[in-house]
């Protein structure tokens, strides 16, 4: 009995190269072996399961191969029996190429590699396509809920024979899971070396900064982290034990705790982008701005794998609204469309008309641009600013019908245009929703002022660089705040003396004028001086 991967692969030109290199004694026990390699024991099962991608090649009409990497989670690639491999076929740059190749030919090569320990196991096999329609059970089973992508077939795969490769030029790589977990003897050892020099010098033993950080109730590990543009960064983030997530609907939002660069613990807000049915991890993007108040620059500085965040329950200012089922216009400008993705996401589930409109500066810009395109395809309309697409608010307006809902987040500029345009169409302002990121510019000048906090007995001092809220915070004064861009109200405090200058988008006019309320985090005062209720 022979192997089966040599009586496949050694064809009768193979075999003669090999006799011509001198390497062909070497090959030639594999044509009488008792081990034909043909079906899959514990062992590759094993290492097929702990495999987050392969390598796979299939060949076309014009006789070129075609490789193409395929990813998921570990164990995406399933063992059904011994014989057989399956996975769900994502939606990718819908090419179809490889599946369009096993449509004249099932043959299909595989390699699955492990880096770390030079390993990597070959496959040879025919692959049967099956739909959703054809075997609902199937899909099911191969299925991952908490793999967030479109499923758009199973790919069964009958094994015919396999081989393990030499580790011979196998240049040794780490995943950050495989990193981490090699450091983390050495990080426990630093914890005991923290502890022991504060017993020693009398201090309170403290966590790491860079491990644990802020004070909320909900304890988050960030468990990966992306790249989405030159200046995004998408942070995945699952709780400590591996239990699921508080439930969210769109729109929701988390106050992550920052450590600002002058020492101050701060927090800001951030949309949770992720598909809200997801209930094992929640993900947020945030735009680095180093001309903002230094959140976000803290964020990417500081937020790294591993670390514990001690975040706020999920909240939710931006909801759709649950009593209508009428269609839905989703505009987002910018990072704006952290909250929007996730409203698409969930309107699709529940079946429901939308749109999605998408503004960026360019292409290269965009947030989840590529995946939304191929994700909700003709519902998806971009407009990249470096490729003179611009939105036009009134025309998207005029053109939607009768009864639609409009939710818009991004600038407050285009907020405001797209209010406008509802206006002068004469959609009532209860159909449409907004989040601004940030506040109303404002052409007044930032002059320094100062604060008297009676029940404290502080009177602090406001630079003209600083907003209200992080003059108190350096002060040690701890005030709620969320958003910190005048849109959450979460730091709105009372005024008992002077008169505040309302920069805000939040705060109704009651509130400003008759409760006296002001938002802290952008609003200043039309004097020098004001008395806060704190």
């Amino acid at each position: 009995m022979s192997r089966a991967y040599s009586d496949l692969a050694f064809t009768p030109t193979v075999r003669a190269m090999q006799t011509r290199m001198g390497s062909r004694s070497a090959y030639e026990a594999l044509d009488h072996t008792d081990d034909r390699r043909d079906t899959l024991t514990a062992r590759e099962s094993e290492f097929i399961h702990a495999r987050d991608g392969f390598y796979q090649a299939t060949v076309g009409e014009t006789g070129w191969p075609y490789v193409q990497f395929r990813g998921g989670p570990a164990g995406f690639l399933k063992v059904l029996d011994a014989k057989t491999l399956g996975y769900a076929d994502f939606r990718g740059n819908v090419q179809y190429i490889s599946v369009g190749n096993l449509q004249g030919n099932d043959r299909v090569s595989i390699i699955l590699m492990d880096y770390a320990h030079q390993r990597r196991l070959k496959i040879l096999g025919r692959v049967k396509l099956v739909t959703a329609d054809e075997d609902p059970a199937l899909l099911e089973r191969l299925a991952l809920p908490e793999y967030e992508a479109r499923v758009e077939r199973a790919m069964l795969i009958t094994v015919e024979a396999y081989d393990w490769n030499c580790p011979k030029h196998i240049t040794p790589r780490f995943t950050e899971a495989e990193v981490n977990e090699a450091v983390a003897p050495l990080r426990d050892e630093l914890r005991k070396a923290r502890r022991a020099l504060a017993r020693h010098s009398g201090a309170m033993p403290v966590e790491p900064p860079e491990l644990q950080l802020g004070k909320g109730p909900l304890a988050l590990r960030i468990s990966g982290v992306r790249q989405l543009t030159p200046r995004v960064r998408a942070y995945e983030l699952r709780s400590l034990d591996g239990a699921e997530l508080p439930a969210v609907q769109a729109g929701s939002h988390l106050d992550m705790p920052v450590r600002l660069v002058n020492g101050t613990l701060s927090s800001r807000r951030y949309s949770i982008a992720s598909n809200p049915q997801r209930r094992d991890a929640y993900e947020i993007a945030v735009l680095r701005e180093n001309a903002g108040s230094g959140g976000s620059a803290a964020v990417h500085d500081s937020y790294q794998l591993g670390m514990v965040l001690h975040c706020s329950l999920p909240g939710n200012d931006f909801a759709l609204d649950p009593d209508s089922d009428a269609p839905a216009v989703l505009v987002a400008g910018g990072i704006g469309i952290t909250p929007i993705k996730a409203m698409a996401q969930a309107l699709r589930s529940a079946g429901r008309a939308f749109e999605l409109h998408y503004a960026v500066r360019s292409r290269r810009e965009g947030a989840y641009l590529d995946r939304l395109e191929r994700e909700f395809g003709a519902q998806m309309h971009s407009y990249a600013a470096d490729r003179d697409a611009r939105l036009d608010p009134q025309g998207l307006v005029q053109a939607a019908r009768p009864g639609t809902h409009f939710y818009v987040c991004g600038p407050q500029g285009l907020v405001n245009a797209v209010r406008e345009a509802a206006r002068r169409a004469g959609v009532p302002a209860e159909q449409v929703h907004s989040e601004a990121f940030q506040a109303a510019p404002s052409a007044a000048p930032q002059r320094p002022l100062s604060v008297t906090l009676p029940r404290r007995g502080q009177r602090i001092e406001v630079s003209a660089g600083q907003s209200i809220l992080e003059a108190l915070e350096q002060a040690g004064v701890e005030v709620p705040s969320g958003c910190r861009g005048g849109s959450c109200g979460q730091c709105a405090v009372k005024v008992l003396e002077g008169q505040p200058e309302h920069r805000d988008s939040v705060l109704s006019e009651a509130e400003r004028t008759q409760a006296r309320r002001m938002c802290i985090c952008v609003s200043r005062a039309a004097g020098d001086h004001l008395t806060l209720d704190l």
